[in-house]
């Protein structure tokens, strides 16, 4: 293990050098026999979306067959990597988890695919998830031995506010009867997740923070009133937005202590993946610039602290280069610097 710390503090340096205008020959001590920092069971994650096969930015359309409504279940080398991460947690979630209804059977109508509209919100219509490929994709995960999040649409039942927020409670029906039919199942969840990208200034729109915490707390309700007498009780998280201190506080303080049992935030500090390839690859490449990240975490966690809450600090999502990343920068082998 020293030795592949050595080896990776090399390429490092290597690639630093490289940056200045000349290069000199240094040398790495890398002390092996301590540990700076431990990570958690649940610190290797990943995200599969809802993004349809035309979904483009910036001229690119690079989502391909990657969606959970058609992503290929067979392919065994996707299979093999999850099993190869194990314990693996997958959150399922994305921009269109807040548009995603759920094919029941109390639902009426068709369960129609995401259709490309310029009107709606990320440029989607509403989407469904039909219960058959619902249960296929449990079928995997369970193959696959991955511990399943799922971000459930926290839009349900809001209005339309001034200034491009939505009110009103959210209706949790239809999530509800979905959770009632996986639990009934038999598939496990690890958790349930409320809303992407909702709170403070929002990405698309926003809920304020009170509403947030009803909700959060209508969910709590939901959960446990399912899975009452079950050995294995999904996690509850919420609000898989972007730091804000203040709404985040007050988040946290009216669902502690024990009304959540994660608070989850999303990391994005490379900018749009629109930015120039050498922007991109300085900032990739720059140790201040990968340093702050851990800014916005480090103050959840003094927030959870403070709070006195039994709530813990997740990163639920993190893409670097928000808008699809940028081809040949974050598909590349400079991106695993970041």
């Amino acid at each position: 293990m020293a030795g592949l710390r050595l080896l990776v503090g090399a390429v490092w340096l290597l690639a630093v050098l490289r940056q200045g205008a000349a290069a000199e020959a240094g040398a790495v001590t890398v002390d092996g026999r301590r540990a700076i920092a431990s990570t958690g069971e649940d610190f290797v994650c990943a995200t599969l979306d809802w993004w349809p096969p035309d979904k483009c930015d910036y001229g690119t359309c690079s989502w391909g067959n990657a969606s959970l409504l058609n992503l290929d279940l067979s392919n065994k080398i996707l299979l093999n990597a999850i099993k190869a991460f194990s314990p693996l947690v997958l959150r399922l979630g994305g921009s269109l988890q807040d548009k995603v209804v759920y094919g029941t059977a109390d639902r009426p109508g068709p369960c129609a695919p995401f259709n490309r509209s310029k009107s709606e919100m990320f440029g989607f219509t509403q989407g469904c998830l039909p219960m058959p490929r619902w249960d296929d994709l449990n079928a995997f995960f369970e193959k696959s031995g991955a511990k399943i999040v799922f971000g459930l649409n926290a839009l349900n039942g809001r209005v339309p506010l001034q200034g491009g927020a939505m009110g009103g409670n959210w209706d949790t029906t239809n999530a509800a009867s979905f959770i009632r039919y996986t639990a009934g199942k038999g598939y496990k969840i690890y958790g349930w997740e409320l809303g992407n990208e909702l709170s403070g200034t929002g990405v698309g729109t926003k809920v304020g923070v009170a509403q947030y915490v009803k909700d959060a707390i209508a969910l709590k309700t939901t959960v446990d009133a399912i899975y009452r007498g079950s050995p294995e009780k999904p996690l509850v998280l919420a609000p898989g937005g972007f730091f804000d201190a203040r709404w985040y506080g007050e988040f946290i303080a009216k669902t502690k202590p024990d009304m959540l049992n994660v608070v989850t935030h999303h990391i994005y500090n490379l900018g749009a993946g629109v930015d120039r390839d050498t922007q991109l690859m300085d900032r990739i490449l720059n140790p201040k610039a990968l340093d702050g990240m851990a800014g916005p975490f480090r103050d959840l966690q003094g927030l959870l602290k403070a709070a006195g809450t039994s709530a813990v600090a997740w990163v639920g999502e993190s893409g670097g280069a928000y808008n699809s990343g940028h081809h040949l920068v974050t598909d590349a082998f400079v991106f695993s610097f970041w």
